[in-house]
C-alpha cells in the first residue's frame, strides 16, 4: 500500500482524519498552570513523633493510592497525586472551580467504619466517681473550679431528667432555671472536700436510648477535654468506651450531642465494605449512605445480629457514631448509614465515595494550600500561543527563502505534523501544561531540523550530477541513519524525564514524546510523499526547487 503515491496518500490521510477526529471530539486538557485549580501538599500528622521515616513512607504510599481513587471517583480530570520525600504527597486538581472545600474533605477525611455493640450504661455509671477522681486528681482542684463545673449536688440534675424526657416545655422551664440555679449555688467554698467534685458526671444526663447520655452542646468541649485524658481513659470500665453522636438532638430550647457506651472491639469493619452508594430514604426524605458488605463480610454480619436482636448497633465513622439502629431481625451484607433530613445529598455522595476508596492508614494534615486563578492560565495560553504564532512565521520564511518549493513541502507536512501531535494528546488524554508546550515547540524545531537534514542530502546528491527523483530518494535514504539516532536519543531522555520527573516536568516529557514519534513519521514519510506528489508532474530531467 505505501509504495504507491496513492497508497501514501491515502494513509495520510486516515492518519490525519483519526488526529482531527480525536481533538474535535475530546479536546485538550489544560493542566492546572493553564486553566487555574488546587495546589495541596498533604503530610503524615504524627504529632507525637512515634513513627519511623520508614513507617511514614510506607504509609505515604497508601495514602496516594487511596486519595488516587477518591479523586478519580470526584470526577477531576487528570489531577496530578504524587509522592515526594517519604513523608509528603503533592495534590493538584485542575480546573476545580467553586469544589475547593468539598475537594479537601475528600482528601483528608479518614472514613474508617466500625460496627460495634451499644453497651448499658451500668458499668460507666458505677465507674463515674471513679472518674471524677481522675479528672481533679490530674487538673486539679483550682483548674475545675475554673471550668465551672464542680457541682456537688444532685436534685437539680434530676430536675433536668424529668424536663428532658416527660415533663413537656413546663417541665423544661422548671429544669432550665433549676440548672441556671445549681450553676451559681453549687459553687464550693474553698474547703470543699475535692472528693464531693463532679466535674465529668455533672454534665450527663441520662439519654432515652439505651446506652447513652445527653450532654448540653456548650458542655461537649469540657468533656471531650476530659474524655481526653489518659487517666480518665484508664479509669472506664474495661472493654468499654465513649462515642460520640454526629448529629445534634433538639430537647426544648435546648441542644445535646449524645454519647455512646459502646463495646470497644468492633465486630466488623470497613475493610470488609464492597460497595456504597448515596441515596434519600423516601418515607422520611433523609440522605442515607447504603453499604453492601463481601460474603465474609456478609455471613459475619449476619451472624452477628442474630445473636443480639433488640440491642443496638452502632455505625462508628471516624470515631464519631453516625447512626444506632435497633436490630430487628438478622441483617444480611446489606445495610444503611442514615445521614438526617438535614444533610445535603451531595454530602452522603461524598460520604459514599470515601467508604468504597477505604479508609486512609493514618490522619493526613494539609501544610500547604495554594488555589490558582484561571487569569493566570488565560496569560500563560496567551504567551504560549504568541510564541508558537511568532515561531511558526520565523521557520515558514526561513524554509520558503532558504529551499524555496521544497520549503513550502515541509511546512504542509509541518502542518500534518501539529494535527498529529495534538490529535495524539487528545486521544492520549494528556494533560497539557506550560511545559508541555513547551515541548511541543521544540519538537516543532526538530520536525524541521529533520527536513533540513534531507534536503541537504538531496542537494549534495544534485550537486553530484544525479537525476532529480534519484537525488530525492538517495537524499532521504542518506539521511535516514542520523534522524533516527537523533530522535531516539531525544525519545529516551524524554522516557527518562518521564519516569522519574514531577507533574510539569513529566507534561514536558509527554508532549516532546508525542512530538518526537510525529516529527519522525512526518519527516520520514510525510514529506517523501508530497516530494513524490511534486515530481509526479515532472520529467526526469526537468530540475527541482530544494
Amino acid at each position: 500500500m505505501f509504495k504507491t503515491l496513492r497508497g501514501r496518500m491515502i494513509a495520510i490521510l486516515i492518519v490525519t482524519s483519526i488526529s482531527g477526529w480525536q481533538l474535535y471530539d475530546k479536546g485538550l486538557k489544560l493542566g492546572l498552570d493553564l486553566q487555574g485549580g488546587m495546589h495541596l501538599v498533604l503530610e503524615v500528622d504524627d504529632p507525637e513523633g512515634t513513627m519511623t521515616a520508614e513507617a511514614k513512607s510506607g504509609m505515604i504510599d497508601q495514602v496516594v493510592r487511596i486519595i488516587r481513587t477518591r479523586i478519580d471517583e470526584f470526577g477531576v480530570n487528570e489531577p496530578l497525586i504524587q509522592k515526594v520525600g517519604s513523608e509528603r504527597v503533592i495534590v493538584e486538581l485542575a480546573g476545580l472551580q467553586g469544589d475547593e472545600n468539598r475537594a479537601k474533605e475528600i482528601v483528608q477525611r479518614n472514613a474508617f467504619l466500625e460496627f460495634k455493640l451499644v453497651l448499658p450504661v451500668t458499668e460507666v455509671q458505677g465507674a463515674l466517681p471513679r472518674i471524677d477522681r481522675a479528672i481533679v486528681a490530674t487538673l486539679g482542684v483550682d483548674s475545675i473550679r475554673a471550668m465551672g463545673r464542680d457541682v456537688v449536688g444532685s436534685d437539680n440534675q434530676q430536675t433536668l431528667q424529668e424536663a428532658l424526657f416527660g415533663g413537656g416545655a413546663a417541665a423544661t422551664d422548671s429544669a432550665d432555671a433549676a440548672a441556671d440555679s445549681a450553676d451559681v449555688e453549687a459553687e464550693p467554698e474553698p474547703d470543699d472536700d475535692p472528693d464531693d467534685l463532679r466535674p465529668f458526671s455533672s454534665l450527663l444526663n441520662q439519654g432515652d436510648i439505651l446506652g447513652t447520655y445527653l450532654v448540653l452542646i456548650e458542655d461537649v468541649p469540657t468533656a471531650e477535654h476530659f474524655l481526653a485524658l489518659p487517666a480518665v481513659e484508664r479509669a472506664l470500665p474495661r472493654g468499654q468506651e465513649l462515642h460520640w453522636s454526629e448529629d445534634l438532638e433538639s430537647r426544648g430550647a435546648r441542644n445535646y450531642k449524645y454519647l455512646y457506651v459502646l463495646d470497644e472491639d468492633p465486630f466488623l469493619t470497613g475493610d470488609r465494605l464492597e460497595n456504597a452508594t448515596a441515596g434519600r430514604d423516601p418515607q422520611f426524605n433523609q440522605s442515607q449512605v447504603q453499604f453492601e458488605l463481601t460474603r465474609a463480610g456478609g455471613r459475619e454480619f449476619s451472624r452477628f445480629t442474630a445473636q443480639h436482636v433488640n440491642d443496638y448497633l452502632a455505625i462508628v465513622l471516624d470515631e464519631q457514631v453516625m447512626s444506632a439502629p435497633v436490630i430487628r431481625d438478622r441483617i444480611g451484607a446489606r445495610g444503611q448509614i442514615e445521614m438526617g433530613s438535614g444533610t445535603p445529598l451531595e454530602e452522603a455522595a461524598d460520604l459514599a465515595l470515601v467508604l468504597r476508596a477505604g479508609a486512609l492508614p493514618v490522619k493526613i494534615e494539609i501544610i500547604e494550600e495554594r488555589t490558582v486563578g484561571p487569569s493566570l492560565g488565560q496569560d500563560s495560553i496567551d504567551q504560549g500561543t504568541i510564541a508558537g504564532v511568532v515561531g511558526m512565521i520565523l521557520v515558514i520564511l526561513v524554509m520558503t527563502v532558504y529551499y524555496h518549493m521544497a520549503g513550502l513541502l515541509a511546512i504542509a507536512a509541518l502542518g500534518v505534523y501539529s494535527l498529529l501531535v495534538l490529535g495524539g494528546l487528545a486521544g492520549m488524554e494528556a494533560t497539557l501544561t506550560v511545559p508541555g508546550i513547551a515541548g511541543l515547540i521544540l519538537s516543532i524545531g526538530m520536525a524541521v531540523d529533520a527536513n533540513v537534514l534531507i534536503f541537504e542530502r538531496i542537494r549534495e546528491e544534485l550537486d553530484h550530477g544525479r537525476a532529480s527523483r534519484t537525488a530525492v530518494d538517495e537524499g532521504f535514504a542518506h539521511a535516514l541513519s542520523a534522524i533516527v539516532d537523533a530522535n531516539v536519543t531525544t525519545l529516551i531522555t524524554a522516557l527518562i524525564l518521564f519516569q522519574f520527573g514531577s507533574g510539569p516536568v513529566r507534561g514536558f516529557a509527554v508532549t516532546l514524546s508525542i512530538g518526537i514519534v510525529a516529527s519522525f513519521f512526518s519527516a520520514l514519510f510525510v514529506t517523501r510523499t508530497f516530494f513524490l506528489l511534486y515530481l509526479s508532474g515532472k520529467k526526469t530531467t526537468d530540475p527541482i526547487s530544494v
